[in-house]
């Protein structure tokens, strides 16, 4: 490539060098570091930078990785979307024992969020499906940095990621796997379970957390303060048809015998 004499040679230098591969680069964010549109532009004609959609761009060569663009949408956008549930739990080596795609990442938006075309529109490497909710009263709560190949973003900590898999549940996560994600979580912070289900919206989902929890013999299960966490009143049916738990009261389950699912 021939640099065009206008062309500030220590700027290119410096956006080629101090961001990684893959990472998805935002005209406006840009401009915000001191990159002007015409020079952006003068880059794209040089070759530099190529248009991946309006307003963004990757450096000539990169690759379209789904982690490129979620660092994009966090950190220059201020977006609030982020990587949870099952597959937070797998990057946390939370889930290495189950079956689980490399080809799919469920990320977790609030709803009515309008993500931009660059993001819905591209064939990333590994293909988002978007769950919407608002889950917690702090949307900002149990998400942690997490790096990929020099690109840094956020994802949930493995306490967040485990009441996102539940609040889908049962129709679109299954119970089982839920109960057996629970099962490897021995050495969650108690006080950090405590805070995130304190701050849960959904009734239903802390109720299976801390019922899951407890069937599962976590040592900190005994620290959390259950007065502190709204339950709601009643049953609570998860699946038609089924039969009132033991010794919980909370739920209608199916296929339940002797603690375990069937």
């Amino acid at each position: 490539m021939v640099l065009d004499k206008n062309i500030n040679q220590s700027k290119i230098s410096r956006l080629m060098q101090d961001y990684p591969k893959g990472l998805v680069l935002l005209s406006s964010w840009l401009v915000s570091q001191g990159y002007s549109y015409e020079l952006l532009l003068q880059y794209r004609r040089s070759g530099w930078l190529r248009s991946i959609g309006k307003g963004a761009m990757l450096k000539s060569g990169d690759p379209l990785i789904l982690s490129g663009a979620l660092a994009a949408l966090q950190s220059q956008a201020n977006i609030g979307i982020h990587l949870g549930g099952r597959s937070a739990l797998q990057l946390h080596g939370a889930a290495h024992y189950l079956q689980l795609t490399l080809s799919e990442a469920s990320l977790f938006a609030l709803g009515g969020l309008k993500l931009p075309l660059w993001f819905t529109a591209n064939q990333w490497d590994i293909t988002p499906i978007i769950f919407r909710n608002t889950l917690f009263e702090d949307d900002g709560i149990g998400l942690a940095d997490y790096q990929d190949a020099g690109i840094e973003m956020q994802i949930s900590t493995p306490a967040r990621a485990m009441l996102e898999c539940l609040s889908l549940c049962p129709d679109g996560f299954p119970l089982v796997e839920g109960y057996e994600l629970m099962e490897g979580l021995a050495t969650l912070r108690p006080g950090s379970v405590q805070e995130l289900l304190e701050s849960c919206k959904s009734i239903k989902t802390k109720r299976l957390f801390l019922y899951f929890a407890q069937r599962a013999g976590h040592s900190w299960f005994k620290h959390i303060d259950t007065s502190r966490i709204e339950l709601g009143n009643g049953n609570r049916s998860l699946v038609k048809g089924g039969v009132l738990v033991p010794n919980i009261n909370w739920f209608y389950l199916k296929n339940w015998h002797n603690g375990r699912f069937l």
